[in-house]
This record gives structure tokens, sequence and C-alpha cells, in this order.
């Protein structure tokens, strides 16, 4: 019994020599150890004792020696450590209503000698001076309260092709003791959320609650204005559904982008849209069902405007005698814009005899649409571009045969023209059987996302109504 207590404690002699084995007791603590012992053994006989009269039990086998290993690692001494290798403590402040330059330096904490001259004279940190209210100034600053670098964010997002980008101002110490200043940009980072939201008042009030930009519900206006009328059906308890694209810069949301997909239920009957794009690269919105949100063509291809001349007989303004007038002529002041009033290809686009400068599109199926006499056309396009309904094709002018500033349209169904507001329009442009799987495929995607959106308002209701 004695010779299992003393391996218990580590102090067995038949351990290996590369054993960790703890420091050998002295006098003291072995005259400790033997009086322990006692103590042990008169306890134990005890329970032994009372163990015997319960029952007769089967000993358990003696327990494993357990041992410790301990490893010290020295640490560098205090101020041993690169302070390039500790991370900066990084201050930030929002520009107020007649802030100076001088007033976020004093909230920041950067106090650098001549710091203040610098942005004053420097000509590449001019835009520090163009202070915007609630942009965002941030400085970093060492250990020691010496500046690293100070960064003006006077650009949080700007649209660009590639979708939204973030620029700012950035200063920062050189090692001959003065600073350098930089202009910046980096792409924002796109991210896509989900909303949901009840009307009580009115749209933008549920927007806000829900956290939309007003961005995205001008765009769910514009999306589903072809099946509601925002301005009259509205009722209370309308709720909307949408995921949509957002776009950070530093943990802020810099700007909003597309809408991918939305349901709003407007008195009991629900609208769908999802953005969808064809296997020919064109984009637009579609329901759920497949049936395109809008039609395929546009009454008129410009805004604003009356018409001076109507399709067909006339006396010709130039050559003064009678004939068909193959179009509907806008009368609108030079430069007006001119957009496509339906997805097509540019199949010409140059100077045309009595069309002065013409863009005609090849739309889908039999139709085809023609816009004359403009100054010029919008930059970039080409023939073979693909044209997207609504799109900036040129500018009204009064080239070729014109006697006036205005647009001239033809509508022609197999190169023939007809009467743009008298034919019957096509409704929407629906799928090609080569898209429908593709899209079915995009729906399904977003349709949980909208199941779990409809739970959460249910959800909120039913606590609400408590």
């Amino acid at each position: 019994m004695r010779d299992r207590l003393q391996q218990d404690n580590g102090a067995s002699h038949t351990d290996p020599p590369n054993s960790l084995l703890p420091m050998m007791p002295d006098a003291h603590q072995t005259h400790r150890h033997r009086h322990i012992t006692r103590s042990l053994l008169f306890a134990a006989g005890g329970l032994f004792l009372t163990a015997a009269a319960l029952a007769v039990v089967k000993p358990s086998a003696p327990p494993e020696p357990v041992f410790q290993a301990r490893q010290t690692l020295d640490l560098p001494p205090m101020g041993a450590l690169d302070e390039h290798d500790a991370a900066p403590y990084v201050a930030s402040t929002r520009i107020r209503r007649g802030d100076t330059v001088s007033d976020l330096l004093n909230r920041l904490g950067v106090h650098e000698d001549g710091l203040l001259a610098f942005l004053t004279h420097d000509k590449n940190a001019r835009s520090i001076y163009k202070l915007y209210p609630g942009r965002t100034v941030q400085a970093a600053l060492n250990d020691a309260g010496d500046m690293v670098w100070l960064r003006y964010a006077h650009t949080p997002g700007s649209s660009v092709k590639s979708g939204v980008q973030s620029a700012w101002l950035e200063i920062s110490p050189d090692k001959q003791g003065d600073f350098t200043a930089q202009e910046r940009t980096t792409a924002a980072v796109q991210e896509t959320r989900v909303a949901e939201g009840e009307i009580s008042s009115s749209l933008f009030g549920a927007a806000d609650d829900a956290g939309l930009p007003d961005a995205v519900t001008l765009q769910m206006v514009d999306i589903l204005g072809s099946r509601i009328d925002f301005l009259k059906d509205l009722r209370k308890g309308d709720r909307f559904r949408v995921v949509y694209d957002t776009y950070m810069h530093d943990g802020e949301e810099v700007g909003s982008g597309q809408i991918r997909a939305l349901e709003f239920i407007n008195k009991g009957k629900t609208y769908s849209a999802v953005w969808f794009k064809n296997g020919q690269g064109q984009a637009s919105y579609y329901d759920f069902s497949g049936a395109s949100l809008k039609g395929a063509f546009l009454r008129t291809a410009i805004k604003f405007t009356r018409i001076s001349s109507r399709f067909g007989m006339r006396m010709h303004p130039v050559h003064k005698h009678w004939a068909g007038h193959k179009g509907v002529d806008y009368a609108a002041a030079s430069g007006t814009p001119i957009h496509a009033t339906a997805d097509g290809t540019v199949a010409f686009i140059g100077k045309q005899n009595g069309y002065g400068n013409v863009i005609i599109l090849k739309n889908f199926g039999p139709y085809s649409t023609l816009y004359a006499h403009q100054s010029r056309f919008a930059k970039g396009i080409k023939k073979g571009d693909h044209i997207q309904q609504g799109q900036l094709i040129g500018y009204v002018g009064q080239t070729g045969w014109a006697t006036g500033p205005h647009l001239h349209y033809e509508f022609r169904i197999n190169n023939r023209p007809v009467d743009p507001l008298a034919v019957d329009l096509p409704v929407a442009r629906p799928l090609e059987a080569a898209d429908k799987k593709s899209f079915q495929t995009l729906v399904a995607r977003y349709q949980p996302q909208m199941q779990m959106l409809a739970k959460l308002q249910d959800s909120r209701i039913q606590v609400a109504s408590r």
C-alpha cells in the first residue's frame, strides 16, 4: 500500500532515466509525507470496513501516474518590439457643417508639425478643402501618437462601368520629415441584401423602416409601374419583399445597385419580378412565370414633346407636293435626347438621303424602327451593337430634309412602315425557348429567399398583434 502511494506521488525509482520526474523531496517533506501516509492508512481502513459491511466488490486497478511537462518561454524585454509591428490606432470623425481642416485634425488628435501648412499649399492635397458634411475623415496614429496616415473619403461611391468605386485622399509622412498626398481609388465590394416591409402610411415610410435606400425604392416603382399604380393603388397593409445589390467600403454602404428579385402584395394580389439576362446578353425584368414586365415597344422615343406631323398623306415641307409621310414627326429642341423604343440591334447608323443622320434598329421578329434627322449620335454606338429599350441613341437635330429640329420616327413590320400611333403594339416580348430553362433555374434560386422573408413578416405581425 505504501509503495502504491509513493508511486502515485511520482516517487517510484523504477521510472526510466528519461522520464519527466518531479524534484526529490527534502527531509521536511519526507516527514510530512509519512504523516500524511499514516492518516491515509487510518482513513482507508475505516472506509474498507464500511464497504465490507455493504458488499464485496472487486478493487479497481491502481491509477496511472500523472506527469506534467512544462516549458519556459523567453519573452523579449519591454519595448523591444518594433513599433512598426504594432497595428496603428485609427480615429474617425464625420464632417460637420462649418468644420475647418484644423477642426478635423484636432478632433482626430493629429498634431503633426507642418501638416496644416502642407495641406494648404500642396496641389495634390486640394480635395481636403472640399469638405462635404457627413463625409468621413480618418487618421491612424502609432503608440507614440505620431500620424501614420490621414484619409479623407471625399467620394465614398461613384458609378463606373464595373460597378461602384470609392475615392479618397491619403496623406502620409515621408522619410525627409515632410508629407506626401495621393488620390486613391478602389472598387467597392458588392453585397446582396434582402429586405421586407409593410405599408402603414406611405411606400417611402415603409422602405425607410426596412432600411431600403431611396434609389432601390424608386426601382420598385419603375419595375412594377406597368402593373401597379403607386399613386392610387397602394393600401395600408400592402407588403414588399426585395433582394437587391449594395456596395460597401470600409464597412459603410456607398451605393445601391440592381434589384435582383421582388415581390409586392397589393390589395391581396402578389406581383413578382426577377432580373434576367437572356442568351443574347439582353437583360430585363420578368415575373416569376416568365412574362415580361415592360411593353415590347414604347410609344415615343423622346420625352416632353409634341407631334408636328402624323403618319399619312401630307404636303411635303421641302418639295411642296403631296406625298405619303411614312412616320411620325416629334418637334423638340435641338439636342433633346432620343431613346430606343425597344430592344434591338443596330442595322444602320450614318447619313442616308433625306433622313440625314439616322439609326435603324432591327428589333425582334418582323419589327424594326427608324430614328432620323439626328444632330449627332450617342457616343460609342456602331453597327451590330445590342441596344436596350430606353437606351440613349442620339439627339434631336434637323439634318437631311428638315425645316426645323425634330425627330422623324418610323415603325416597320416586315420593312413596311405602319402608323406607330394606331398599330397594336406587342404587349411584351416572350422568352425564347432556349432561355426558359435558365430562367426557371434563376427563379428557383430566389423563391426560398422570398419564402423566408414572408415568414419573417408573418412572425413580426403576430408579435405586434399580441
